[in-house]
């Protein structure tokens, strides 16, 4: 029993840490809509930290309690318990903290904006396009 919990855990943990910031995957509410998109060079990077919005948070604590709920016994079991759940929560913040850029574009209509990505290595001088679902980014993509 403490084994299928182990691997079930394992799975969530996992699931959790799967994203990929700087793919070809397109979200499913993206399919079957028209998306604009706009093109321009990269002025300028800066580097930034997007904060986790506390789901891996939520999922480390609970992945880390019952992975701590399967070792000792009695008062030890509420102990282990306990510090999985502390250092699953730490870990899980950790984990889904993600590097991200600030970009300053130069859009080729002359409008200079802001966007902040996720994951993505993108380079001053760099020529962009910009896929946008209103004023809602979809993703950024350097342009060959």
């Amino acid at each position: 029993m403490k084994s299928k919990i182990f691997l079930i855990s394992l799975a969530f943990i996992l699931s959790g840490c799967s994203q990929l910031y700087n793919s070809n995957e397109v979200s499913l509410n993206n399919t079957d809509e028209v998306l604009t998109y706009q093109t321009g060079t990269v002025q300028d990077v800066k580097k930034v930290v997007i904060k986790d919005d506390g789901s891996g948070t939520m999922i480390g604590a609970m992945s880390g309690t019952v992975l701590g709920s399967m070792v000792g016994n009695g008062k030890g079991n509420v102990l282990s318990t306990l510090i999985g759940g502390l250092t699953g929560a730490l870990a899980g913040y950790e984990a889904d903290k993600a590097n991200g850029e600030e970009l300053f574009i130069k859009l080729n209509n002359g409008k200079n904006i802001v966007v902040i990505v996720k994951g993505i290595n993108i380079e001053p001088g760099e020529k962009v396009r910009i896929i946008k679902n209103g004023y809602k980014i979809v993703r950024v993509e350097s342009v060959n």
